[in-house]
């Protein structure tokens, strides 16, 4: 072969480089990005998760008061603590979200508890996390639309499938987070643990 043959196999060759590198370098910053976003959603499920004790215990004290509610309440709770990927965790949040939602309701129904300011305050702090919530979420569907496009486009796909990367999860609100809140919420009944 001659010299300028190779040199320009040569350049062809470093063009590809550049542009693999370029590829790679641009799904790790979006996988990255999606992850930094989930783990900020993660924090704010963490501290309504570990609010929810109290707030059953200040219902709990001041009567018998849907008691059927708190029951419900609880094991989305316990569901949500024992979810292991992101897929569950969003499931599990959703149904911790409307068994919140009907439990802050019991509030408007009782005027004596909506009254008592440990009730209040709990209600205030898991209002505010539910809206940094969402919030947060909006930020985290941006991350997994941008990754999940990038993942299907040409010529990324074929660094993505070498990678493993996998479409991911976006965090929508579920219908049943749309209803109003109700006393008489019928949530589903969750598994024994298994996921």
């Amino acid at each position: 072969m001659s010299l300028p043959v190779l040199i320009f196999i040569g350049i062809i060759l470093a063009g590809l480089a550049v542009v693999s590198l370029n590829i790679y370098n641009g799904l790790v910053s979006l996988k990255n990005q999606v992850e930094r976003a989930w783990a900020n959603i993660d924090v704010i499920l963490k501290q309504r998760y570990d609010e929810i004790p109290q707030l059953i215990q200040v219902i709990e004290q001041y009567g018998n008061y849907e008691a059927g509610l708190l029951q419900k309440l609880a094991e989305a709770r316990s569901h949500y603590g024992t979810a292991k990927s992101v897929g569950e965790k969003i499931d599990s949040s959703q149904q911790l979200s409307l068994a919140v939602k009907g439990v802050i309701a019991i509030g408007e129904a009782y005027p004596d508890l909506k009254a008592n300011k440990s009730f209040s305050d709990l209600q205030g702090r898991i209002s505010s996390l539910e809206s940094t919530l969402s919030d947060r979420r909006e930020g985290y569907n941006e991350c997994v639309a941008n990754f999940n496009t990038r993942i299907e486009q040409f010529p990324d796909v074929l660094a993505a499938n070498i990678l493993g990367y996998r479409r991911q999860v976006m965090f929508n609100v579920s219908e049943a987070e749309r209803a109003q809140p109700s006393l008489k919420m019928n949530l589903p009944k969750f598994g024994n643990g298994a996921s």
